[in-house]
């Protein structure tokens, strides 16, 4: 079967590896049907890892599928379920696992396609827990945004930052897979939305997604315009996961008492904060990752019901992936770039970026 292969830093190669054996227990046989690029793969194809890896890898941190085989003691899922697959391989047995709190399992073992083989594959074995059945209405690219598109936007906007209906946010880099999606969610949960974008092509096309306002942050200072667009006051929240080049500025957009939740570092890890403003100010800055299953079933209901809808940029095929990672390196997309493995053309099509 075909499996898309880190060889080395920027050296990515489709190869061909056996088919996985029979499901074990509790594992499930998935035949993968979209794979959803992410920074995550372009860290990882940059040599940006944080951990110990081994090369060849398999690249795909998120993905949908169609279950195929059960091993024995899987009762989740059924064959023939399309399911969206958690990227994080959890234990399953700790306290945050068994609360719900998947994110925070303290026995992970990794994140599939940057520590783990990932999902660029055509079929994988995983533990039947990691998969979470897409309702009807919610087709293979829907469900194969909800691990990571949707679904840590799902947990950095209500679980962590709270925002509630009527308060106003920042939602930075509005043209990205993610920033595309939080756009939709906090403008869905009533609040307005300001977004920075790189271009004054990418303005119109998140005011389509429900942008209030919309700045270019290559030709205006976000902070002034946002103080300005508040009338001084500042946002109750920013979305923020572009790192060193905004941070500062991002908690000067802030209200008193504002929150800053983040997700990303794109353009750096490492950043200095005003302290007397943090503590003057009483801003909350909150760190998220990834999301827990149950934010990417909540995300996949609100697609089938129609309430936010992925956004794709382009769809690609398996000899196309170093290029579409460029593109992604050089933040030149609107919206997601997946691949789509499915051979029965039966995935249905996304709104794509103009």
């Amino acid at each position: 079967m075909r499996a898309l292969q880190l060889l080395g830093d920027r050296d990515l190669r489709q190869v061909d590896i056996a088919e996985p054996p029979a499901p074990g227990p509790g594992e499930a046989r998935v035949r993968i049907n979209v794979v959803a690029l992410n920074h995550i793969d372009v860290w990882g194809w940059r040599g940006m890892a944080f951990a110990k890896r081994k090369l060849p890898l398999t690249i795909g941190a998120e993905a949908s599928g169609t279950v195929e085989a059960l091993g024995p003691g899987v009762s989740n899922v059924l064959p023939g379920q399309l399911v969206s697959i958690y990227g994080a391989r959890t234990c399953g047995l700790c306290k945050p696992c068994r609360e719900g709190r998947d994110n925070l399992c303290e026995h992970v073992s990794g994140v599939h396609g940057f520590h783990l083989d990932g999902f660029a594959q055509d079929y994988v074995n995983l533990p039947a827990r990691q998969l979470v059945p897409a309702p009807p209405g919610c087709d293979a690219i829907g469900a194969a945004l909800a691990p990571v598109t949707f679904g840590t936007v799902e947990h950095m906007l209500f679980d962590n930052a709270k925002l509630e209906p009527g308060e106003t946010i920042l939602v930075h880099a509005g043209g990205s897979g993610i920033g595309t999606a939080a756009i939709q969610l906090a403008k869905r949960h009533g609040a307005t939305v300001i977004t920075t974008v790189g271009s004054d092509e990418k303005i119109e096309g998140a005011k389509a997604l429900g942008a209030d306002h919309v700045i270019n942050y290559r030709s205006d200072r976000f902070e002034g315009a946002v103080r300005k667009i508040t009338k001084k006051k500042g946002v109750d929240v920013v979305f923020e996961h572009v790192g060193k080049d905004t941070i500062a500025a991002s908690m000067f957009s802030l209200k008193r008492g504002g929150r800053l939740v983040t997700c990303g570092s794109t353009s750096g890890v490492s950043a200095e904060i005003n302290l007397m403003m943090l503590f003057q100010q009483q801003l909350r800055l909150i760190g998220s990752f990834g999301c827990r299953m149950e934010n990417m079933a909540d995300a996949m209901q609100k697609m089938a019901r129609g309430l936010v809808k992925p956004v794709i940029d382009t769809e690609i095929g398996f000899d196309q992936l170093d290029v579409a990672l460029r593109r992604m390196e050089g933040r030149q997309v609107f919206g997601k770039i997946i691949l789509n493995l499915d051979r029965s053309g039966a995935s249905a099509t996304a709104d794509r970026a103009a």
